[in-house]
């Protein structure tokens, strides 16, 4: 079967990762996401993986502390789950690299842009940490960034709802959900998929980006085979 999408890069929040524990790592959860993953890389499918660090720690959180060291810490946060998905998915036999955008080369490797793109040449799944390595910058704004990088055919965020809705699903009955929505949208109707920031870099550098339902890990998968899945927000 032809892929509809042959390089992707996957967006997973910290908190995804946490499960119903809602902090720390939920292996339970963790293990079908990477099963999906190995299934995309057994199919031809390059991935790359930006990861948030919200299971660890959440910068808004932080009360008095300094924004930049609070950031900091939310970067480390986003190494930790890193490595333990590139442990996950090394378990399963697939060939993995991580790259942290702040130095510990004890590790990772840093992020090259050329070295990450012939891993993933190479059918190595590429694990980005660290956000953008700057303060005041989202893991959303990370995956945006890194998916213009990489020439990635889609950005691929993965929420707990199986879409965009005009208002919360899980609170409104009436909740309508989008099929198709551009970026300028998404910021002027502050629909919440992500910040502006963000949504600004996928409109520039004209990024597709899909919102789908991570409790159904597959949607990955059926997805880059061309499955309608989600919701899907395009530059213009």
């Amino acid at each position: 079967m032809e892929l509809k999408y042959k390089r992707v890069l996957l967006k997973l929040s910290g908190e995804a990762l946490a499960g119903d524990k809602k902090t720390g790592l939920d292996f339970d959860v963790i293990m079908p996401i990477c099963k999906t993953v190995q299934r995309c890389a057994e199919a031809g499918i390059e991935v790359g993986i930006v990861v948030g660090g919200g299971n660890f720690w959440r910068g808004r959180s932080s009360g008095a502390m300094d924004r930049t060291r609070a950031d900091h810490i939310g970067m480390l946060a986003t190494a930790m789950n890193a490595l333990a998905l590139a442990d996950a998915l090394e378990g399963l036999g697939v060939e993995t690299r991580v790259q942290t955008a702040l130095t510990m080369a004890s590790v990772a490797e840093p992020y090259i842009r050329g070295r990450a793109v012939r891993h993933l040449e190479k059918g190595r799944v590429v694990i980005f940490g660290c956000g953008t390595g700057n303060p005041f910058f989202s893991t959303d704004t990370a995956a945006a960034l890194r998916a213009a990088e990489i020439e990635a055919d889609i950005l691929m965020k993965a929420t707990m709802v199986d879409g965009v809705y005009d208002k919360d699903p899980h609170k409104f009955a009436d909740a309508k959900k989008y099929d198709t929505l551009t970026f300028t949208d998404v910021v002027t109707k502050q629909l919440g998929v992500m910040d502006a920031t963000a949504a600004a870099l996928c409109r520039d550098n004209k990024t597709t980006m899909l919102v789908f339902d991570l409790s159904r890990p597959d949607n990955i998968y059926d997805a880059c085979m061309g499955e309608q899945v989600g919701t899907l927000v395009v530059p213009s």
